[in-house]
């Protein structure tokens, strides 16, 4: 049956070449089914018990299909060419109709031949290209992946090995971890160079004193200072010197107070100004009084404002009181107003003080409430709390809050530190 509709098939292919391309392309296609459909045969003829020899049957039937459709490819091929070369002066059939015409198979058929040698070279270009390749640890090694800045994360550690700034920084000392807390100085430090912009600002800060120890504490705290113009800063510095700050001065109060150097001249001046006037001190006491908080040029003026009226209007301290207590201990001026005043109601309420003695010994409104209230507590319970400077087994306030436990413990309440502790657990 196979081979009597392959006979059929190759005469209807010999009428059909005459015919015009579109007719010979469609009758091409549906031989083409035809000839699917004969090999279909003998599946559909095996019975349930001749599975082996249906099989086989089949196989053969696919065999004789494709030598049969070779042949008619290549004896179509052969026609079109010689129907081509016979119209190639027409217009309505050229060779690239021709070509345009083919069929898949034909197409296929038309390709030039592939070499043993071009093959294995398709084979190895598909093999290097290949991401499922399994590859040894040296050509691993040996691949070169270009860095790149990560587009986006939440932490500097990731940038580090890729910016030559952040590189030195951590070097020099540098806690990227509590820069990156605040908003924008990440980005700001990323853009930095750190030849152009972060070196000559740690030069200019080595020039004018400052110890090498100190710089990372300074950016630490101030990066933006690697921001400032450097003749911004020059101006400063010679400012502080104008007022007679010296160099060594000058160098301590930039490496306690980072953010000096960020404020112009004119906001220097005005807050210096303000502690002269405000405190009615001389120009010698304003500058020692800086000198010793270089902060007070930095911070908000209102906590300082806020102290000198509490100290003024709900201490009851005097106007030379205060002058004596600022200049003694500036930190006054920025202490938190509600440690201010529970250290002084229990000085004065609690261990009946009065407010020259405060004043003569201003460092106790300076210290811890819990320090004092232990030691008060214990020399009250030995009935040794005499703070009257007037009367016999006198203690004075700056002994009673200076002296360590053990120092204390002996020359003032004359016990053992073991019994201190003990009293402290009582509490």
């Amino acid at each position: 049956m196979a081979s009597s509709s392959c006979a059929q098939l190759c005469l209807r292919c010999r009428s059909l070449l005459s015919s015009k391309t579109a007719t010979l392309t469609w009758q091409h296609s549906t031989q083409v089914r035809h000839c699917t459909a004969v090999t279909r045969v003998p599946n559909k003829i095996l019975n349930r018990s001749s599975f082996i020899s249906g099989t086989h049957t089949t196989t053969q039937a696919r065999q004789i299909w494709k030598q049969k459709m070779c042949h008619y490819s290549d004896f179509t091929v052969k026609h079109l060419e010689t129907e081509a070369k016979e119209d190639e002066n027409t217009e309505e059939f050229s060779r690239t109709d021709v070509v345009a015409y083919k069929s898949p198979l034909l197409q296929i058929r038309d390709a030039a031949p592939v070499t043993e040698s071009q093959m294995s070279l398709d084979l190895d270009a598909a093999a290097e290209l290949s991401a499922l390749e399994e590859i040894s640890d040296e050509e691993a090694v040996a691949i070169c992946v270009p860095s790149a800045m990560p587009p986006a994360s939440t932490s500097l550690r990731d940038y580090v090995d890729k910016s030559e700034t952040l590189t030195k920084l951590v070097e020099l000392g540098v806690n990227l971890w509590k820069l990156e807390q605040r908003p924008n100085v990440g980005s700001m430090l990323l853009r930095l160079d750190f030849n152009t912009d972060v070196a000559p600002r740690l030069l200019f800060l080595k020039d004018i004193g400052v110890e090498d120890s100190r710089l990372a504490y300074i950016i630490t705290h101030n990066p933006f200072i690697l921001t400032e113009n450097l003749e911004n800063l020059q101006s400063r510095v010679n400012y502080l010197k104008s007022k007679k700050f010296s160099s060594e001065t000058v160098a301590s109060m930039v490496s306690r107070a980072p953010y000096l150097l960020n404020f112009s001249v004119k906001r220097l001046d005005n807050r210096l100004g303000f502690y002269q006037q405000q405190l009615s001190l001389s120009v010698s006491n304003t500058r020692n009084i800086i000198a010793r908080l270089p902060r007070l040029l930095c911070g908000s003026l209102e906590p300082v404002k806020e102290n000198l009226k509490v100290c003024e209007i709900e201490l009851g301290f005097k106007e030379n009181e205060i002058q004596h207590i600022v200049t003694s201990v500036p930190k006054v001026l920025t202490i938190n107003k509600r440690k201010l005043t529970q250290i002084f109601d229990f000085l004065h309420n609690t261990m009946k003080v009065p407010h020259h003695l405060i004043a003569k010994f201003p460092q106790v409104l300076n210290t811890k409430y819990l320090r004092v209230r232990e030691r008060h507590l214990f020399l009250q319970y030995l009935g040794k709390d005499q703070y009257d400077p007037d009367q016999p087994n006198y203690i004075s306030l700056d002994r009673l809050v200076s002296l360590p436990d053990e120092t204390f413990c002996t020359e003032l309440a004359s016990a053992t530190l073991e019994d201190f502790c003990l009293f402290q657990k009582t509490l």
